[in-house]
């Protein structure tokens, strides 16, 4: 890994243990992230509120560590099954060739022609106990995952391709398939290991690209839904305080910028890598 994958990894690491260890850590300082305190609203940074209060008196550390399990928890959920998908229908693409691969990239094509953001805010509306997934508090979350998943898998499956339809060609896997070796062991042993770079590539970019988009929706009003925190309906929360109260909003902001930040020049060094 070169070294400018480094420092970005650590960012992410160092976010991701902090929010695995919300609870922790709100027992530790001993708040709970969910309580409202209305006679405690916007209260500036304290030794007891790292950041301060928001608009209904909930410390906002907490909160941004309890959002930080939601927001990345939908980048690296959303991202592994985008790039499970984009994989498969590549790498199917890429060594069928013929009518498969026509079938399968004109439907990459149209799922990238489609504009994504309208088309999940339609979708959002969907009703998640008619398709059979647990509702209550945790019913946005994967109904989030599920949507962006299904739909974001299709730069992956371009990728993917592009990278096998080279590989088939190579004289490794031309010795492989002269000796005997059959198409499927021929994929899985010779061909899909030799992409794993750009799939690394594809799920990095995708984790940051997702966790944009989930806080993006959630802010609209159409991804995470309160009481469940995120990055991004946090945002939602401190629209109104913005002119008189800009650290609600700043801090949030703050994250999702750092997280997206890191996970792009985390790409960057691992495509770098690859090419050294």
């Amino acid at each position: 890994m070169k070294m400018r994958a480094i420092f970005p990894l650590f960012v992410i690491v160092l976010f991701s243990l902090l929010a695995l260890f919300a609870p922790e850590i709100a027992a530790l300082l001993h708040i709970h992230g969910d309580t409202a305190d209305l006679a405690a609203r916007f209260l500036p940074p304290s030794q007891k509120h790292i950041f301060g209060t928001d608009e209904l008196g909930r410390d906002i550390f907490v909160r941004l560590l309890y959002g930080g399990r939601v927001s990345l928890g939908v980048g690296f959920t959303a991202a592994a099954a985008a790039a499970f998908l984009g994989t498969a229908i590549g790498l199917l693409s890429g060594y069928k060739g013929g009518w498969t691969d026509a079938l399968l990239m004109r439907l990459t094509d149209l799922l990238i022609a489609l504009p994504l953001l309208p088309l999940l805010v339609i979708l959002s509306a969907v009703d998640v106990k008619k398709l059979g997934l647990p509702g209550g508090v945790d019913a946005s979350f994967y109904k989030i995952v599920l949507l962006v998943g299904l739909t974001g898998w299709a730069m992956t499956a371009r990728l993917v391709r592009a990278r096998a339809l080279t590989l088939r060609e190579m004289d490794f896997v031309t010795a492989a398939r002269a000796l005997g070796v059959r198409p499927l062991r021929l994929v899985l042993r010779h061909i899909l290991p030799n992409l794993m770079d750009t799939v690394r590539v594809a799920a990095a970019l995708s984790v940051g690209n997702f966790i944009l988009l989930e806080s993006v929706l959630s802010f609209l009003g159409f991804g995470i839904q309160p009481p469940l925190p995120s990055w991004g309906n946090m945002l939602t929360g401190a629209e109104d305080a913005i002119w008189t109260h800009a650290s609600v909003t700043v801090y949030p902001g703050m994250m999702i910028f750092f997280t997206v930040l890191a996970f792009n020049f985390l790409a960057d060094g691992l495509q770098s890598g690859k090419r050294a």
